[in-house]
């Protein structure tokens, strides 16, 4: 678009000024009121587009890293703070932003990028594809009993308000799961700071020896006001990190364990979390539903498909399109042992979005095939993929951004 300018914003008012920007495109966000974000940036990675000298839209990422199948971790830009202004927007801002960003990412070195969309039809254009699900769930404590066979201890701490930051990240840090991503000093101090600007401050619980803790837990309670004489008590678990079975058991039966509690409302959990099969009643997990959550964009394909593992299974050559980042088109050889460029023939085409899709193993070639995304140029090719590209655990984030 003509008239508009964009640069890398390393002025402290200007990266303020772009936050907030952000923050007016997203509506519905708790206010920012005197909360100061700059703090929680990282320099030389927020580009804005101004027109007629003011900040209209912009685009934000962190230096994170992505673990992938095997539990590498891959370098990865974290995309956030993506947004244009209602009187600017349908004018190609936001596709100068992302394409100049990836752009910029593949001069960095980063094999990935990733983001949690505010809205699914925007960013498949870009190149990126859903990687990874989330699961919200309602547990009823009425009906709420862990069977006999789950054993969970009482090695649990509550956190002061002070310490927490630095001891959750702490535990997150040793995060391995398959989709799990970084959460840079900046993450932790916006949610810190968003957090204590609530009238509402969150509890947080550990589990675990001191300095050897497996998992953590934070909570808040939902219409304080209402407390003592409401009839569905509703306490919102915001974020669950268990490193180990021992954990997530014994954090969830501290949970159990509050008083006055009707109901837990768990925002994100694995898909595949085990939460309904450790209560005597199933039902006692109600309202549960799959989201779609982490996005990413494959930067550098050889890089990215050579550095996860595969199942044993029959060589499968796919055909990868990019129209935007071309350096990755060309045909890919998958097999047991690793994946690298080939000449070969290829079994299958796709794009790079699609492709995106399958990475992590959160989703089928089968299915994409159905979907028009894939195409099955030999027989046997999508059901051999299927194989290598299986993983045993659902792939899952965790971390909003």
């Amino acid at each position: 678009m003509t008239g508009i300018e964009y640069r890398t914003l390393y002025d402290r008012a200007e990266l303020s000024e772009a936050c907030r920007v952000f923050w007016r495109t997203m509506v519905g966000l708790p206010p920012l009121g005197d909360i100061d974000p700059v703090p929680g940036l990282e320099p030389g990675r927020f580009v804005g587009a101004f027109a007629d000298g003011r900040i209209v839209g912009g685009s934000d990422s962190y230096t994170s890293w992505l673990t992938v199948p095997g539990g590498k971790r891959v370098s990865a830009a974290a995309v956030t703070h993506v947004g244009v202004l209602p009187t600017h927007t349908r004018r190609g801002i936001m596709r100068t932003l992302i394409t100049d960003q990836l752009a910029d990412f593949a001069r960095r070195g980063e094999a990935v990028a990733t983001l949690c969309p505010s809205e699914a039809v925007l960013y498949g254009r870009f190149g990126f594809g859903p990687a990874t699900t989330h699961a919200t769930a309602r547990v009823h404590r009425s009906v709420a009993r862990l069977r006999d066979e789950v054993q969970a201890d009482d090695r649990i701490r509550l956190v002061d308000q002070y310490d927490a930051r630095d001891v959750l990240s702490r535990i997150y840090d040793t995060a391995g799961w398959t989709g799990s991503i970084k959460r840079p000093d900046g993450w932790w101090l916006l949610c810190h700071l968003v957090q204590q600007a609530q009238p509402i401050k969150p509890y947080r619980a550990v589990y675990g020896p001191p300095g050897a803790e497996e998992g953590f837990v934070d909570y808040r309670p939902t219409h304080p006001a209402e407390w003592l004489h409401g009839h569905e008590r509703t306490v919102v678990v915001d974020d669950f990190v268990a490193h180990t079975p021992a954990a997530h058991a014994g954090l969830l039966r501290h949970l159990l364990s509050l008083d006055l509690v009707d109901v837990l409302e768990f925002v994100s959990l694995p898909p595949d979390d085990l939460l309904p099969t450790l209560f005597t009643d199933l039902r006692a997990v109600r309202d549960r539903q799959l989201h779609d959550e982490l996005w990413i964009r494959l930067v550098d394909v050889p890089a990215a498909l050579s550095s996860r593992v595969y199942r044993p299974g029959h060589t499968v050559v796919i055909d990868v399109c990019d129209p935007l980042l071309p350096a990755n088109s060309g045909r890919y050889e998958v097999s047991g042992a690793g994946a690298a460029r080939t000449q070969r023939p290829a079994g299958i085409a796709a794009d790079v979005g699609a492709l995106a899709r399958v990475y992590l193993g959160g989703a089928r070639w089968r299915h994409l095939v159905r979907a028009g995304l894939a195409v099955e140029l030999v027989p046997g090719s999508v059901e051999a993929a299927d194989e290598l590209f299986s993983t045993t655990d659902a792939p899952y984030c965790g971390t909003p951004f």
